[in-house]
């Protein structure tokens, strides 16, 4: 999803670059202010608790905001991303914007901030003020809100700039002018945007195949919580001799030694692009346990996808595997492909089912040669990337 926070004092031009870029990329919009102006004409709780504070310029409380901007983005689940105006308006409310995009499996994107000098701010408002006929927009008012936002809302800036997602945007000129250059850093952020895969399909389904040919395509940093395993089982680590027996057996290795395998691999990786992970998650559990590494690092998976090909399929391919020097111990006994597929099924699918469920997961046709299937992912993870522009 492609999350946009427009930042700027007020007179900035917030509502009409927003307009823009609602249009532009296919945007949800957010405005706090415009949504609490409606609860209050409709006379909602929430506008009736609001409804002095905005009249005076203040800031609504962080506890009303929330529930206005929860109810809102929940309802918009097939949305290619959100536009938020008005918010974060302080460093307590950027936290709850993170932890609110956290639980749609999504983050900020960028943050746009719109820079005006004060006299075209106070020239801009009074402007509006005769036109719109808005209580919010007289001399003092004016005044209040801009001292507002500069004590509470500037600190904004500095916490996403500490992210490395903050684009000053001069905010004067000709409104063409500004919207080239918002759409400018849009494009930026994208180009700098995380790419996170995962990799789901039988054993025998071809995943190792496709994700060393993705991650050269995509330049991605491939993570097999496998490979790793027997580099440590040939080394005879201590990690090694704990995994033997899960490994030979095709049984999954618990997860904390995954976990100090796959946060090394990470922190190798500095400057990568983003990261292939195939054979983690395979349980429900290691899927939330993505999320949190991937969090760490302010960013999120952006697509599962399946190679799908029966259950027969994947047994006559283990079969043909184990006949060549790509063979795994497992491969060669009946019973343990049988138990690898059974363990798929049961726990696996339910990792699977954790990314169908937040609309990520793409099932691919794991049939055919490796270049058909290796085409039918890349169009898959093109469109992805195409829909966030």
């Amino acid at each position: 999803m492609l999350n946009i926070a427009l930042f700027g004092p007020p007179g900035a031009g917030k509502g009409t670059q927003s307009d823009w870029l609602i249009e532009k990329y296919n945007l949800t919009y957010i405005s706090t202010g415009e949504i609490l102006r409606e609860e209050i004409a409709q006379g909602t709780p929430l506008g009736i608790q609001a409804k002095n504070i905005i009249e005076k310029g203040g800031l609504a409380p962080d506890e009303l905001i929330v529930q206005i901007i929860e109810n809102r983005i929940t309802k918009k689940t097939d949305t290619n991303g959100f536009l938020f105006d008005g918010f974060p308006r302080t460093t307590v409310q950027c936290y709850i914007l993170d932890g609110l995009l956290m639980n749609m499996n999504t983050s900020l994107t960028c943050m746009l901030s719109l820079e005006v000098p004060d006299d075209e701010l106070v020239r801009r408002l009074k402007s509006r003020a005769k036109i719109g006929n808005r209580k919010d927009d007289n001399d003092d008012v004016i005044q209040h809100r801009l001292a507002e936002y500069y004590s509470k809302t500037v600190p904004v800036a500095k916490y996403y700039q500490d992210k490395g997602i903050c684009h000053s945007i001069d905010g004067t000129g000709a409104i063409e002018d500004v919207q080239a250059r918002l759409d400018l850093a849009v494009k930026k952020s994208l180009e700098n945007r995380w790419v996170n895969l995962v990799l789901f399909g039988y054993p025998g389904s071809g995943k190792g195949t496709q994700a060393k040919k993705m991650a050269e395509k995509y330049n991605l940093v491939y993570i097999s919580t496998g490979k790793m395993l027997r580099q440590e089982i040939k080394n005879d680590t201590e990690i090694g001799r704990i995994a033997k027996p899960y490994m030979d057996k095709g049984m999954i290795v618990p997860d904390e030694i995954a976990i100090k395998l796959i946060e090394e691999k990470i922190q190798a990786s500095a400057g990568s692009r983003g990261f292939i992970f195939k054979g983690f998650p395979r349980t429900i559990v290691q899927a939330y346990i993505v999320d949190g590494l991937l969090k760490k690092m302010n960013s999120n998976v952006t697509q599962a996808i399946e190679i799908n090909v029966s259950q027969l399929e994947a047994m006559k391919r283990l079969g043909q595997r184990s006949k060549t020097d790509r063979s795994r111990l497992y491969d060669m006994d009946t019973e343990t492909i049988v138990s690898r597929l059974e363990e798929y099924e049961q726990k696996t699918m339910l990792a699977r089912d954790f990314y169908d469920k937040r609309k990520l997961l793409q099932v691919v046709d794991g049939q055919g040669t490796e270049d058909e299937v290796f085409d039918r992912i890349c169009n898959q993870i093109d469109e992805t990337l195409r829909n966030a522009l």
